[in-house]
């Protein structure tokens, strides 16, 4: 053989490796899977003809509870909107829940106030004519219950929530559109911005009194209750108010962005009352 001549290694032999080492992994990745099914940790999806299909987003599982009176009240969630995103809880409270927040309310009501962004004081305004009260986070057993629910639903720990406020509107009464969130740097010290808002209806109204959003996007007339709407409601996408009901929508995108179509306001009530009750949600811990 000629001095200086060397063998390179055949590039067959790299490529029968690198296939051996595959091979190995994939055998590996049964075996592991296998395992798992063996011992019930992992289990492949069944389709059944219950069983809500993929696509279906408006689909959601019912559920039955008691309440302390015994009396059932079924349970699910419908998507609203997905701009803003907007869902409705039904009767996510009981009628006795419901009661004991308005009575609980009743004697220490004040006309409702919005909030300064120059001082993140209250101050009166004509956009907002109802009256309300707050009641402190955690104060007693029925309320941390409701707060605790409040937190299964949106996935936000309870201490990124403000106290309950208890809203009452009379014939006339309305809370003009408005953002949640906060455009100023004052009221965001305190848990930073606020990401969502679970508003539940302690009572039915008669007429009006609907929460509408002007900006929503979609066809608003493809509610089943838009013939029950005011004027008003008829102006956006409206959700009516029902008794253990609960509104939830976002203030913020899933990018961390404020959400223009949050937009809301409160019709003025026709006929009848109104009660509800605001929490409202941080993105961090709201001190108390």
């Amino acid at each position: 053989m000629p001095k200086g001549v060397r063998h390179s290694r055949m590039p067959g032999g790299r490529k029968a490796s690198t296939f051996t080492l595959v091979l190995a992994m994939l055998l590996m990745l049964s075996f592991v899977l296998l395992l798992l099914l063996a011992l019930g940790i992992f289990s492949l999806p069944i389709n059944t003809d219950d069983a809500p299909k993929a696509v279906d987003l408006s689909s959601f599982f019912h559920k039955t509870v008691d309440n302390a009176a015994h009396e059932k009240r079924e349970q699910w969630t419908e998507i609203l909107s997905w701009e803003p995103r907007a869902f409705i809880y039904h009767n996510f409270l009981s009628k006795e829940e419901c009661n004991y927040l308005i009575n609980l309310a009743k004697p220490h009501m004040e006309k409702s106030t919005v909030v300064d962004s120059a001082t993140g004081k209250s101050k009166d305004s004509r956009v907002r004519t109802s009256s309300g009260t707050f009641l402190q986070r955690g104060r007693d057993k029925t309320i941390r219950d409701i707060e605790k629910r409040i937190a299964d639903f949106t996935f936000i720990p309870v201490e990124h929530g403000e106290g309950l406020q208890i809203l009452h509107y009379e014939v006339g009464q309305k809370y003009e559109p408005h953002y949640d969130y906060f455009l100023d740097q004052f009221n965001t010290k305190n848990g930073g911005q606020r990401i969502a808002t679970v508003l539940m209806y302690l009572s039915d109204v008669e007429e009006g009194g609907e929460t509408v959003f002007p900006g929503a996007k979609g066809n608003f007339s493809s509610v089943p209750w838009w013939n029950e709407l005011s004027e008003c409601g008829k102006k956006g996408l409206s959700v009516k108010p029902k008794m253990g009901d609960a509104l939830l929508f976002w203030s913020m995108r899933p990018d961390a962005t404020l959400d223009p179509s949050s937009l809301h306001g409160g019709c003025p009530v026709i006929s009848g009352n109104k009660w509800s009750s605001t929490k409202w949600l941080h993105v961090s811990e709201y001190k108390i």
